[in-house]
């Protein structure tokens, strides 16, 4: 954690700000605090594997007692939540030189999130949604300040929110991904978005941001989960400074049909709430058609709640000043920031000097939830080079630009498979 991150944070109990406790659980770095202790004038927190969890429960009190003592593996261990046999695995895999995210998700998430999580950078929900903040990142990085990924997971969607923006020297890039599950920005900032701050806290509560912070704030998926909803929506307007931009993409709406609905609420309840900040509301429908269709995230198509009448999702995208109203081309990326690969989600052949790819779904509930992947990801497919070795843009060709725009081929992070 790097110490600039201390202006943004205050405690969401009492509000004020943090200091770092001088005691003999802080270990510091080049790049931040490692571990340590924040203390404010109600609570103490533990800072730990460079993340402040900034909760108030019993794993993250032993936790601090175990930073104090020294035993800062045990501290991991401890807000990690893992059973014995998980725990063994874990200590296992940390023994390796560069254990994969892929190796590490079924020891933190045995369940279907973490599948979800391995293949959420080609889902037909995350897509669109990519591009949208990609977009909008890329349209507001002349306003400066930091941005927030709220309930952002294993930072995802993060990498997306750090489009347009300079690179800084101050240990971290001004995006923050946060969480109530440490398991998932740990992973976030090792793998999926390295770079960026992490912040554990509960989106149910007040969030642990002063006022006016953030130039965008972005909530995809978790929405519906959220009991305090107004709570939540006051919170994210309060933290965002008065010309920032707030999205909510893939908002399920109780209208309509979705997998794993949470408790959503109709498209008029989700105007009043966020009602300060002039919203505006996009069909998810809509918003993929035309990105496959057209290239372009098109914000001038914005529709009214009886407009979406009972379509299964929506977008969001408000602004305290005059909100986007722009078709917005988004253009295919062809560098590679990471690790060039095939889509996990299909299984590769290679003989005669053609690779055959297959669609191969993991479980046929991710399937039935996410098969509308089929509208880009052909199936089967044929390249006439080698894809089961390291992948060359140059060995490909001119089809190098198709293959990435329909994600048959995804730049991933590092390590991430």
């Amino acid at each position: 954690m790097h110490e600039t991150l201390l202006d943004l944070l205050r405690c969401p109990f009492c509000g004020t700000a943090f200091d770092v406790v001088q005691n003999d659980a802080l270990v510091s770095t080049e790049t931040g605090i490692e571990s340590g202790v924040l203390g404010c004038e109600c609570c103490a927190f533990p800072i730990i594997a460079g993340i402040p969890v900034l909760l108030a429960n019993d794993d993250t009190r032993r936790a601090m007692h175990l930073l104090e003592a020294g035993q800062t593996q045990a501290a991991l261990l401890a807000v990690l939540g893992l059973d014995p046999a998980r725990t063994a695995a874990f200590n296992t895999l940390a023994t390796s030189p560069y254990p994969s995210c892929r190796e590490l998700l079924p020891v933190l998430s045995p369940d279907a999130e973490g599948t979800y999580f391995l293949y959420r950078f080609s889902d037909p929900t995350f897509v669109p949604a990519e591009a949208l903040i990609r977009a909008l990142g890329v349209r507001t990085a002349s306003r400066g300040g930091p941005r927030l990924d709220l309930c952002g997971g294993m930072g995802h969607l993060t990498r997306a929110l750090r489009a347009g923006l300079e690179p800084v020297a101050t240990g971290w890039d001004h995006t923050v991904v946060a969480d109530l599950h440490f398991w998932k920005l740990w992973l976030a900032t090792r793998y999926t978005s390295p770079g960026c701050a992490a912040v554990c806290c509960n989106a149910d509560a007040p969030l642990p941001f002063g006022p006016n912070q953030f130039s965008m704030v972005v909530l995809m998926d978790a929405f519906p989960y959220i009991w305090h909803k107004r709570l939540c929506a006051d919170e994210m307007i309060r933290v965002a400074r008065p010309d920032a931009m707030l999205a909510l993409p893939h908002l399920h709406s109780s209208r309509g049909d979705n997998f794993s609905a949470g408790d959503p609420l109709s498209p008029d309840a989700y105007r009043d709430l966020f009602d300060a900040h002039s919203p505006r509301f996009y069909s998810d429908r809509q918003l993929l058609d035309t990105l496959l269709e057209e290239a372009a995230i098109d914000l001038t198509q914005d529709r009214s709640a009886q407009q979406i009448g009972d379509e299964a999702s929506l977008t969001i995208v408000a602004s305290g000043v005059a909100p986007p109203e722009a078709r917005l081309d988004i253009a295919t990326p062809t560098d590679v920031t990471g690790t060039l690969i095939v889509n996990p989600l299909y299984a590769v052949e290679y003989a005669a000097g053609v690779s055959t790819l297959r669609l191969q779904f993991p479980d046929t509930e991710y399937e039935a939830e996410f098969g509308e992947c089929r509208r880009y990801l052909p199936d089967p497919l044929r390249v006439n080079v080698d894809l089961t070795t390291s992948i060359q843009p140059m060995a490909i060709g001119p089809r190098y630009e198709e293959l990435r725009r329909r994600r048959v081929l995804l730049d991933v992070p590092l390590g991430y498979l």
